[in-house]
């Protein structure tokens, strides 16, 4: 097994934090490194100074997309904190219903990993909408920095062990059944939900129109303050006046440095 030094791991740190807002605490140092070990195995590195310099060097992207994959975590699941999704669907929607008249509600799931949580959203609106779900255009932005999770969200197939928790209804209307093992999301949800790989460090965001309700939940854990806080600055700007921003509840907004609106536990409003 080759071993990371000190100045490597500072080294893959600033490198990742600098371009994806990714920040690595120490103690994830044999974390990160036993990731990479497979990596550093199949090109027959000497040293993770050797694996850097050929990250550096690959303009195809995979490299760097590898090296993603392994230092960003990407567990989620259906209905993840369901708190917010009966919010979204007890206050949110009923409040657009009323007040969108052009019926163009935009929703954003930064960070979306294997698409559970936009599944659930577009689940969500057909639901609420039902019949009148046509006159509606509902369809959510997601995304991720890895194209790796992202191809599997574009599948939409999941196991059936971690569909158990679902509405009945929701299984029979919205999933497919493969076999014993999985199940897939039919096609008129899968429609509802956009996929595009998206680094939120970006200098330049390229959305044309602002959002009313934005999902980042249980990535800015991974940001220092600074990062953070310039993230949240930048969904700001990106949020209609009167629009929502979810986050996870294992982070927290200091109230003093962000222009949204706490309205309760990881739910925030731009007044």
């Amino acid at each position: 097994m080759i071993t990371i030094t000190a100045s490597e791991f500072r080294q893959l740190a600033v490198f990742i934090q600098q371009n994806f807002g990714v920040y690595l605490k120490d103690e994830k140092r044999t974390l990160i490194t036993g990731r990479l070990q497979t990596i550093l195995s199949q090109h027959n590195f000497n040293s993770f100074s050797e694996y850097f310099q050929y990250v550096a060097d690959d303009r195809s992207g995979e490299a760097m997309r590898a090296l993603l994959d392994r230092v960003t975590t990407h567990h989620t699941f259906f209905m993840r904190e369901a708190d917010h999704f009966q919010y979204f669907r007890n206050v949110v929607l009923p409040h657009y219903q009323h007040a969108l008249h052009d019926r163009d509600l935009r929703i954003w799931s930064a960070g979306c990993s294997t698409g559970e949580e936009p599944y659930t959203l577009a689940m969500l609106m057909a639901d609420f909408f039902g019949e009148q779900k046509s006159l509606w255009d509902t369809r959510i932005l997601a995304t991720d920095l890895s194209i790796h999770v992202l191809e599997t969200a574009q599948k939409g197939i999941y196991k059936n062990d971690s569909l158990r928790d679902l509405p009945t209804t929701w299984m029979l209307n919205y999933f497919q059944k493969l076999n014993n093992d999985q199940s897939s999301v039919v096609d008129r949800i899968k429609n509802e939900v956009i996929f595009r790989q998206f680094n939120l460090m970006e200098e330049i965001y390229p959305f044309r129109k602002k959002f009313h309700v934005i999902f980042c939940r249980n990535v800015m854990i991974y940001f220092d303050d600074e990062t953070k806080y310039d993230l949240v600055r930048r969904f700001y700007e990106f949020t209609e006046p009167g629009g929502f921003l979810f986050i996870g509840h294992s982070e927290s907004l200091d109230r003093m440095r962000t222009e949204y609106r706490y309205v309760l536990p990881a739910v925030y409003r731009k007044d």
